[in-house]
């Protein structure tokens, strides 16, 4: 089975916090436990791509929107949308920098991630986190 849930936030920094809930909320729903590792991964993705929007996203944009899909097998498939077409892109980071680390964490919780470009819509940057084995 699949469940599939997006939405629109504005782009505040305030909206991180509030794409956290909706996804843990989300996944709550269908069946993920608070203790369910894929959970716990699944907010602290959203939050970092959520964060990259706010932070680097196109100036004038006023919106970006966030898609969670609960797959069968307990996967999850975050989904983080934005009127921007320059790609993300891990880069070195030094050990005394505050910023940077969001797409290593990324890489490292997420068992795949990419961008799919929307042509002139800008770009989706995504996230699948595994279920736990």
């Amino acid at each position: 089975m699949l469940r599939r849930n997006s939405f629109r936030l504005p782009r505040h920094p305030a909206s991180v916090g509030l794409a956290r809930r909706r996804v843990r909320d989300h996944l709550a729903d269908w069946g993920h436990g608070p203790d369910d590792p894929a959970l716990a991964d699944a907010v602290l993705v959203v939050s970092e791509l959520a964060t990259n929007v706010v932070r680097h996203g196109p100036l004038l944009e006023r919106e970006f929107e966030v898609a969670v899909t609960a797959l069968g097998d307990g996967s999850c498939l975050i989904e983080v949308s934005d009127e921007g077409r320059l790609e993300p892109r891990l880069r070195p980071v030094g050990e005394a920098e505050e910023h940077g680390r969001g797409l290593h964490l990324v890489e490292h919780l997420a068992a795949a991630w990419g961008v799919w470009s929307r042509g002139r819509h800008g770009k989706t940057v995504w996230a699948l986190v595994a279920a736990p084995t």
